[in-house]
C-alpha cells in the first residue's frame, strides 16, 4: 500500500533537491538495474537469462534462482556506471508485480533489504505502468491523455491514459497475449525463444499473404482480442504442411501478420473512440518492427509514439522513472508492501 511521506519525517525525499533513484526489475527473465537522476537515466544494465531457451520458455524456479545469483552484481554494475555510490540514493523503486511469484519476491526482498540498510524510502512499481510511462522517456514531449497499446508476453490491453495514476481499460485479451502468441507460434514452427524476434527475423523479407489465417474480432466492434484460435490455425497448418508447398518464411510472415492486423485494428478502433490526437505503443511486442511500421501507415492522421526498442522489452530504467515521478509526488510504500503477481492497474 502507498503512503505519502514528507523530507521533514525523515521517511523520503526533499522534492527541492536532485533525486537519485535506484530502479529493480526482476518480474520475469530479465534481471535488470537502473540510475534515474532528474528524469535522465544514468545507468542501465539487464542480464537476460538464456537458460531458458533450452526450454522453450520461461521455467520460474531457475529464474528466480537466476535473480538471487545475479542482483547484487547488476545493482553495483549499475551504481558503478552511474559514478553514483549507494549511500547516495534517494530511493529505491522496485517492480511489485504483475509478474511470477517467485521472481517478483527475489527482486522485492533484495530491494526492501537494501532500503533499510540505507534507511531509504521505497516504492513498489507496477509493471504495466511503467511499461506505459517508458515512453515518457524516450519522448519527453509527450502529453495527456493518449491511447496505449500495451502487448507483451503476459498482456495484450488497450488504455486510456488521462493522467499519471487516471487509467481506463479499454480492451483486453480473452486469452492468449499477443507476445504468448508469438511464443506459442515459434515453437509450433520449430523456433527459438522467444518466439517475436525468431518469426519477425523469419519472415523479414517473406510473403505476409501467402497464407490467410484467422483474425479473431478484427471486424467487431468490440474492443477484445483473441489469438488462441490463431495458434490451433497454426498448429492444424503445419500438420498439414505436407499438402502444400508453403515455405516457413512465407509461414511465419501470415503468422506475424495476422497478429499485427488485430493489433492495429483494434488500436484504430480505441483511438475513434477515446478521440484523442495521440497514442503509444509499449511492452516488448512494441519493439517488432513490421508493427511499428502498420501503426505509423494505418494511424497517419495522428501522433504515434512508442519507446526505443531497449526500453520495450523488461527493463529497470521505465522502473526508476516511474519511481521517481512518485517519489516527487511524496509517494512511497510501507516497508511491509507484498509482492502481487496478479497486480491489475485500474
Amino acid at each position: 500500500m502507498a503512503r505519502p511521506f514528507t523530507a521533514e519525517s525523515g521517511t523520503g525525499c526533499n522534492k527541492g533537491y536532485k533525486l537519485i533513484v535506484l530502479g529493480v526489475e526482476s518480474s520475469c527473465d530479465e534481471t535488470a538495474a537502473a540510475i534515474c537522476s532528474d528524469n535522465k537515466i544514468l545507468s542501465t544494465i539487464v542480464s537476460s537469462q538464456i537458460i531458458h531457451s533450452n526450454f522453450g520458455g520461461v521455467v520460474p524456479e531457475l529464474a528466480s534462482r537466476e535473480h538471487e545469483l545475479l542482483l547484487n552484481t547488476i545493482v553495483n554494475q549499475a551504481l558503478t556506471e552511474a559514478s553514483i555510490q549507494k549511500q547516495d540514493l534517494d530511493g529505491i523503486a522496485v517492480t511489485k508485480g504483475p509478474g511470477l511469484a517467485g521472481t517478483l519476491l527475489a527482486g522485492v526482498c533484495f530491494a526492501k533489504g537494501l532500503a533499510q540498510g540505507l534507511e531509504k524510502p521505497i516504492i513498489g512499481i507496477n509493471h504495466l505502468e511503467a511499461h506505459i510511462f517508458a515512453n515518457f522517456l524516450a519522448n519527453p514531449e509527450l502529453k495527456f491523455p493518449f491511447v496505449c497499446l500495451l502487448v507483451s508476453g503476459g498482456h495484450t490491453q488497450l488504455w486510456l491514459v488521462k493522467d499519471m495514476g487516471n487509467y481506463t481499460l479499454m480492451g483486453t485479451s480473452r486469452d492468449d497475449a499477443a507476445g504468448e502468441a508469438f511464443d506459442k507460434g515459434a515453437r509450433i514452427l520449430g523456433l527459438g525463444y522467444p518466439g517475436g524476434p525468431e518469426i519477425e527475423k523469419l519472415g523479414e523479407n517473406a510473403n505476409p499473404k501467402a497464407v490467410d489465417f484467422p483474425r479473431a474480432f478484427l471486424k467487431d466492434d468490440k474492443l477484445e482480442f483473441s489469438f488462441s484460435g490463431l495458434k490451433t490455425a497454426l498448429l492444424y497448418f503445419m500438420d498439414s504442411k505436407k499438402d502444400n508447398n508453403i515455405s516457413l518464411e512465407n509461414i511465419a510472415a501470415s503468422y506475424q501478420q495476422a497478429i499485427i492486423d488485430v493489433l492495429v485494428g483494434k488500436l484504430a478502433q480505441a483511438v475513434t473512440k477515446a478521440n484523442v490526437k495521440t497514442c503509444v505503443i509499449a511492452g516488448g511486442v512494441a519493439a517488432n518492427k513490421s508493427l511499428r511500421k502498420a501503426v505509423e501507415s494505418r494511424l497517419a492522421s495522428i501522433i504515434v509514439l512508442y519507446p526505443d526498442l531497449s526500453l520495450c522489452t523488461d527493463n529497470a530504467a521505465m522502473v526508476a522513472y516511474l519511481g521517481e515521478l512518485y517519489l516527487r509526488k511524496g509517494v512511497s510504500s510501507a516497508m511491509d508492501f507484498d509482492i502481487d503477481p496478479n497486480l491489475k492497474l485500474a
